[in-house]
């Protein structure tokens, strides 16, 4: 008896070894795991450089990966829906509260504005610099300029719907390209066809050296850009990083994330104001 007893004993250190190397590696995969956070965000806060300076500065602090999928909009929500994304950064008000309604996000938080500018060639072959948004707009609906739309549902195109809408207009024909690219890409095509098109102020800046395009209409209330940072909600999907995308909210929200936004320049020019008092 005592000898069989000494032969399963090798056995069982051999199980118990075994166990706490598993449950070691368990512990190691899930801490790796913790330092990664998913971030859906439209393509303006990538094409604009600024997460490309932001978030080094939060990653070092507190030691967690960014991984950022820019889409637009649209379809950062739909990311975030499907438990794909742990935190959103996008700029659609409407669709971003109903994101919250609907449960899948916890809270929005306001982060910083900006303001969208239609832009075309800096001869004006259309003649609507200085007008108001919505003539401007019937004018270009004439068909003598091509209007490129960048047709992606993000937040740049559901603010050009809207205001498309408030003519009364159906924009259609061959003078209206819409091409489902991010802003980038669409102010690219916009300078190739000497069109015009509706842009958020902070690109076109980060871009204005390598396009032939100027501002043709800016400052009206209705073109105001709000970004808003939203959690995705755990008790859709469990498996989200909460504590990261809670880390990245306070952040973003804190004096000195304000303050970096806020000093984030181009050509001088600074490209996002936040609501820091």
């Amino acid at each position: 008896m005592k000898k069989n007893s000494l032969l399963i004993l090798p056995f069982v250190i051999l199980i118990l070894i075994f166990t706490v190397v598993s449950g070691c590696a368990k512990q190691n995969a899930n801490q790796s795991m913790n330092q990664t956070l998913r971030l859906a965000t439209t393509t303006s806060t990538v094409d604009s450089g600024l997460l490309d300076y932001l978030l080094p500065f939060f990653e070092d602090k507190y030691d967690i990966k960014v991984d950022v999928l820019a889409q637009g909009t649209g379809q950062a929500l739909k990311t975030a829906e499907l438990g794909d994304a742990d935190i959103i950064l996008v700029h659609a008000r409407a669709a971003e509260d109903k994101f919250v309604a609907d449960g899948y996000g916890v809270k929005r938080f306001d982060v910083m504005y900006n303001d969208f500018v239609l832009v075309g060639p800096e001869e004006d072959p259309a003649k609507i610099k200085g007008m108001s948004v919505q003539d401007a707009l019937m004018i270009l609906s004439s068909g003598e300029s091509k209007f490129i739309s960048r047709g992606d549902d993000s937040g740049t195109h559901k603010m050009e719907v809207s205001l498309w809408e408030k003519t009364g207009i159906q924009p259609q024909g061959d003078w209206y390209l819409s091409i489902g690219k991010g802003m980038g890409d669409t102010l690219i095509m916009t300078n190739e066809q000497q069109g015009y098109t509706l842009t958020d102020r902070a690109t076109y800046l980060f871009m204005k050296n390598n396009i032939n395009l100027s501002i043709v209409v800016e400052g009206e209330k209705e073109l105001l850009n709000p970004y808003g940072v939203i959690a995705v909600n755990p008790k859709k999907h469990p498996d989200v990083n909460v504590d990261g995308a809670q880390k990245l909210i306070d952040f973003l929200l804190s004096d000195e994330g304000q303050q970096l936004i806020s000093e984030y320049r181009v050509n001088d020019m600074q490209l996002f104001f936040t609501y820091q008092k």
